[in-house]
């Protein structure tokens, strides 16, 4: 819960996989964590990570490409401001998908859950321009 005393989300749920594949389950995907911890909550998460890295990107091909703390931002509304930011590359949404059925996983992930008070978990792909493609 917020401060306002509403439910915040912060891991996906059965319906969001299943947009996710919808979208495009074969690229590669790199996943934007926008994070906001919970009180005491970064120890919880630096332990979730620590699993994450280990053991779970591993084997399903899942790469931290860059991790590091919010600052001030320049240009945000109030409340738009994050703790922590990381991507994730993946090899396609269907690795991401299964890597968070996984039965290892789910009860490792309780520790994310408990660490943050918010988060954007949001699937972004790569712009590819014409010089690229030529």
């Amino acid at each position: 819960m917020d401060e306002r005393g509403l439910h915040v989300a912060v891991d996906p749920k059965g319906a969001d996989l299943k947009r996710l594949l919808a979208e495009n389950a074969g690229e590669p995907v790199v996943m934007l964590n926008l994070l906001r911890f919970a009180p005491n909550g970064r120890e919880l998460y630096e332990e979730y990570a620590r699993h994450l890295e280990k053991t779970f990107l591993p084997r399903y091909g899942g790469q931290v490409l860059y991790a590091g703390d919010g600052e001030t931002a320049l240009v945000a509304e109030d409340g738009q401001a994050w703790d922590a930011v990381i991507l994730v590359r993946y090899p396609s949404r269907e690795a991401f998908s299964r890597m968070v059925a996984d039965p290892e996983y789910q009860t490792v992930t309780q520790l994310r859950t408990r660490a943050l008070s918010e988060a954007v978990l949001q699937p972004t792909t790569q712009w590819h321009s014409s010089a690229e493609g030529a």
